[in-house]
């Protein structure tokens, strides 16, 4: 499902306008991003928890040559489904 998909079905469901249901959508984003930029879980319930992780600096190799490479330390975002998402999902 794209954004537009995404913002037409809010738009259907709650009479809003496209372009209403699309800013809507970009504030919920936004201030997921804002938090999660700040080191803040954010949890929604029965849908999931957003969470950072944080990647230790470690030794790989690159594939085609087999040099030894240092990748950087890094932070990524988690998604840990709630029960009512993972139930509806396996229905």
């Amino acid at each position: 499902m794209t954004l537009e998909e995404l913002s037409a079905a809010v738009a259907q469901s709650t009479g809003m306008t496209k372009a209403k249901a699309a800013e809507a959508i970009h504030a919920v984003l936004g201030g997921i991003q804002e938090a999660l930029k700040r080191g803040n879980r954010v949890a929604i319930a029965g849908f999931g928890v957003f969470e950072v992780t944080h990647r230790a600096a470690r030794e790989g190799r690159n594939p085609q040559t087999g040099e030894r490479i240092q990748i950087k330390a890094s932070k990524s975002v988690r998604f840990r489904p709630g029960k009512n998402l993972r139930d509806a999902v396996n229905s």
